[in-house]
């Protein structure tokens, strides 16, 4: 305990330099009339504060949520979330927002408190306490490995890897931890036993009780993209091509809106489906037999937010400034919103994670977002999580999963910086050749 005491107060001596006062934050003093360019940049940096500020004291690793709503209580870290937090936390180095050094011995502190912490197979648990690195059941059965929360892990993980490549103690030493994770996973092991698809949980107290094979399309493509590219304990591309590609809601292929939709659920379901594989994986190019994913990502956006257009159930608030529908907090609870799941709940990262593939829309939602509703949802970390005009509702709290990709995707819209980190890694190139798929980082 003494230990993690010491670790706790060199954390928070790290965040010090950037935190400021937020008890007396007042979004009325928020600047107006700013560039397009000091607004993004004003974004990005408020919403990072989540992960740095806010991050947990001991760990360093991301909070699920800001709120204790649901009975989560401040210990409770997100393994996914996380992972997208490190990719902000390399956007705020790149940007000089924190110095380079702060920013990886901060990392190493957190890689080797995850070296210590619950794991099973060499996979997290979707939740982790921040201070002893224990599972906290995500529900009763899921107790134990959660494969697609990791998988948003390494993406950031595998990006600060990339990142941090001077030829220094600290950053050798990050490198080698994150290797060292990384080769332990035994993607293999959560194919129950040799079966052609991945199983999303597996519990040393339930087994493989939860029974959740993963098939596409949606949100999960990046955990078979790091399950082939895996070099110990890969999965061979059958598992790909055998039980990822094989649903009944893999293939669609109709228009939506007039929209053309490739892949997936009518509609193409919440906007996240496109963003939080895509944090890293760079779909500009990327193709496979079954799609282009740089269309399949543009048109699902765009049909999200024609649907807002449209607005066929005639909510409050709705327009093409304003629109953008994904899973987050609602005024009754938590839902997975889409055109098909509509409730009139508006969430900004939708938009605002969305802007490589609108960014003239996205844009005009950002601004709205921040001149015009800015007074109700603009906050210390950036937008809250959600609102719903109709309802009145404005959400108070912020999700690490919803922040992280606000940051991340409006960078690779500006520069590219988080895809050409995943993208260079070599592993993920042979894996990606590997499952067929093209891109331009691929060699011929």
């Amino acid at each position: 305990m003494k230990r993690l005491l010491v670790v706790g107060t060199m954390l928070l001596i790290v965040t010090a330099s950037f935190s400021q006062t937020t008890t007396a934050f007042n979004p009325l003093n928020r600047p107006k009339n700013l560039s397009d360019t000091a607004l993004l940049d004003l974004v990005q940096k408020q919403t990072f504060r989540y992960f740095w500020d806010f991050a947990h004291p001991v760990s360093g690793l991301a909070r699920e949520r800001s709120n204790e709503s649901f009975g989560y209580g401040h210990e409770t870290t997100t393994t996914g979330g996380t992972g997208f937090g490190i990719m902000s936390l390399i956007v705020a180095v790149e940007r000089k927002w924190v110095g380079r050094d702060t920013a990886a011995k901060f990392l190493l502190k957190m890689v080797n408190f995850l070296l210590k912490a619950d794991a099973y197979h060499g996979v997290f648990a979707h939740w982790l306490n921040g201070t002893t690195g224990k599972t906290i059941p995500f529900s009763r059965k899921d107790d134990g490995a959660d494969l697609v929360e990791s998988s948003y892990l390494f993406q950031g993980l595998l990006c600060a890897r990339q990142y941090f490549n001077g030829d220094n103690r600290i950053e050798r030493e990050l490198r080698n931890r994150i290797g060292w994770m990384w080769n332990d996973i035994e993607w293999n092991w959560f194919t129950q036993g040799g079966q052609e698809v991945l199983y999303w949980h597996w519990s040393p107290n339930n087994g493989w009780a939860m029974n959740f094979p993963v098939r596409g399309f949606n949100e999960c493509l990046i955990m078979y993209i790091l399950a082939a590219s895996a070099e110990r304990y890969p999965v061979s591309a059958a598992v790909y091509h055998r039980g990822w590609a094989e649903s009944s809601f893999f293939k669609n292929g109709k228009e939506f809106y007039g929209i053309k939709l490739p892949l997936g659920f009518d509609y193409g379901g919440p906007l996240f489906f496109s963003q939080y594989s895509f944090l890293g994986l760079d779909p500009r190019g990327l193709k496979d037999r079954y799609a282009d994913y740089w269309e399949q990502n543009k048109n699902h956006t765009l049909i999200n937010r024609e649907h807002s257009i449209r607005n066929p159930k005639k909510f409050k608030g709705y327009s093409e400034n304003n629109w953008g529908l994904t899973a987050s907090d609602t005024y009754n609870g938590y839902d997975a919103h889409s055109p098909t799941n509509d409730n009139g709940t508006i969430t900004p990262t939708a938009a605002l994670s969305a802007f490589p593939y609108t960014p003239e829309y996205s844009m005009k939602a950002l601004k709205h977002f921040y001149y015009n509703l800015g007074d109700k949802i603009w906050s210390e970390y950036g937008f809250v999580d959600a609102f719903n005009e109709t309802q009145n509702w404005y959400a108070k709290s912020h999700l690490a999963i919803d922040q992280g990709p606000i940051v991340a995707m409006i960078e690779n819209y500006r520069t590219g910086l988080i895809w050409n980190l995943f993208m260079s890694c070599p592993e993920i190139q042979k894996g990606l050749q590997k499952l067929g798929f093209q891109s331009p980082w691929l060699k011929k």
